[in-house]
């Protein structure tokens, strides 16, 4: 079994700290920065995780993350796809979208939504990551 990619851009450190949580529920799983990864290089994977916090009116990061996802939804069908993220405002409206944009370039969502916390992870997100991570993890099984 290949190990689980986590794949994350964070602005503040909180969305960080989510994909950490999701690796340890995943248990074999490595933590990369969106900035040192490709689209590309998620091609042969059947399973894995995004993370990206909320940004302006509610959208994904626009310099890394917008440009990174825009090719990799041309890829993702047939694929398993935990989303998470943070946010200091709003309600979690980013989230739905990607969970649906991701839906529509054919992957499975996990649960069918992202599971999103204001700021950083408290105890109740704690525990929904690295649940996401456990779910990946027997899915790539």
């Amino acid at each position: 079994m290949a190990e689980l990619k986590v794949v994350f851009w964070s602005g503040s450190g909180n969305t960080e700290a989510m994909a950490d949580l999701v690796a340890k529920g995943a248990g074999d799983a490595k933590t990369v920065s969106m900035e040192d990864i490709t689209p590309a290089d998620l091609a042969e994977e059947q399973v894995f995780a995004l993370g990206c916090p909320a940004m302006g009116d509610e959208v994904l990061e626009e310099t890394i993350v917008e440009p990174f996802i825009e090719e990799l939804e041309k890829n993702v069908s047939g694929k398993t796809i935990g989303l998470f993220g943070s946010y200091g405002w709003g309600d979690g409206e980013w989230m739905r979208n990607w969970v649906e944009r991701m839906q529509k370039a054919g992957a499975t969502v996990v649960n069918d939504e992202g599971v999103i916390c204001a700021d950083a992870p408290d105890d109740e997100a704690e525990q929904a990551l690295r649940a996401l991570g456990e779910k990946l993890a027997q899915v790539s099984l």
